[in-house]
């Protein structure tokens, strides 16, 4: 699953970006929220597996106008259209997972959460390079789940700066 890291913290300091989606998502307004976040806390874009969405009204900041979502099919069509060199972390209650606490976030990442009601399908457990647990026993709403990962993200030291560029 996860690759050693000698220095972690030279890490924090290298360009990179981030992203942000959900498998088989339920609810077009989980979407939406996770959209407004995504914009706040500076990834580059958001994604759905499974499911199309568009804009939503819980996005309210009108996050669409400012990045981009990107619908994929399935898991496959994803892994053919992530970005290069970039990381898939999955979000789960899992006992194999690092706590969220421990992870170093990689430069280029894209993180994935699963459906509301089953979490994150087998497959896409098998096929991301890392799963990251949040704290506590059960799961959360995925919106919020997804916006405490950016901000854990986001306080680590992973800014967006002029150009776009994360540092």
């Amino acid at each position: 699953m996860s690759e050693s890291r000698s220095e972690p913290q030279a890490l924090v300091h290298a360009p990179g970006y981030c992203a942000i989606g959900i498998e088989h998502t339920k609810s077009s307004h989980n979407v939406g929220t996770l959209w407004r976040s995504a914009h706040i806390l500076g990834a580059s874009f958001i994604f759905t597996v499974g499911r199309r969405y568009s804009s939503q009204v819980s996005d309210t900041a009108c996050a669409w106008k400012r990045i981009p979502l990107f619908n994929f099919r399935n898991l496959d069509d994803l892994w053919q259209h992530i970005p290069l060199d970039c990381r898939v972390v999955g979000i789960e209650l899992d006992e194999r997972a690092m706590p969220l606490e421990e992870h170093v976030h990689w430069p280029r990442a894209a993180y994935l959460l699963g459906a509301e009601d089953h979490g994150l399908t087998n497959e896409a457990r098998r096929r991301c390079h890392d799963l990251l647990r949040l704290p506590g026993e059960y799961s959360m709403n995925v919106a919020v789940a997804g916006s405490i990962v950016l901000y854990d993200r986001a306080v680590r030291g992973w800014r967006p700066r002029a150009g776009g560029r994360v540092v």
